[in-house]
């Protein structure tokens, strides 16, 4: 399981904001490329984000589902982009002075990339997952939503 964390310069909100809004989704996860649907009920748990992965002409079409969702604390997704697999990813922000601080935890939960042991896994989503919360909190930060 790869955890990774950043400071941001932002309210809790904010992040939850960028999250909630499923058309920025490529814009601040590494891999995503494109959005092709966002479902009206997003982010309600069971709604799901539609979207490519990867770049053309290897593209792939997948989605994202909400698992859990509780602004401004907590979101849980399923990311899947088979025939890669599944992972399950936890976004936990907490308000601290001037900001908050963002706990990205990630792992692979089925198909071929949990196969691959922890030890080469966990640092290559570790290395996405730095990137993935830099592109968070540039969003977050500058109040897209």
């Amino acid at each position: 399981m790869s955890v990774t964390v950043r400071a941001m310069q932002c309210a809790p909100e904010r992040v939850f904001a960028v999250l909630a809004n499923g058309w920025l989704y490529p814009s601040w996860v590494v891999g995503a490329s494109r959005m092709r649907e966002v479902d009206d009920s997003w982010p309600r748990p069971g709604s799901r984000l539609h979207h490519s992965v990867g770049s053309w002409p290897f593209v792939l079409d997948d989605e994202t589902v909400c698992e859990e969702w509780d602004p401004p604390r907590r979101a849980v997704l399923l990311a899947r982009g088979w025939p890669l697999g599944e992972a399950r990813i936890v976004v936990e922000v907490r308000e601290r002075p001037g900001g908050c601080v963002v706990r990205l935890t990630e792992d692979a939960v089925e198909g071929p990339g949990e196969a691959v042991p922890r030890v080469l896994r966990e640092p290559l989503i570790t290395v996405r997952n730095r990137e993935t919360l830099r592109r968070l909190a540039f969003l977050s930060e500058g109040g897209a939503a």
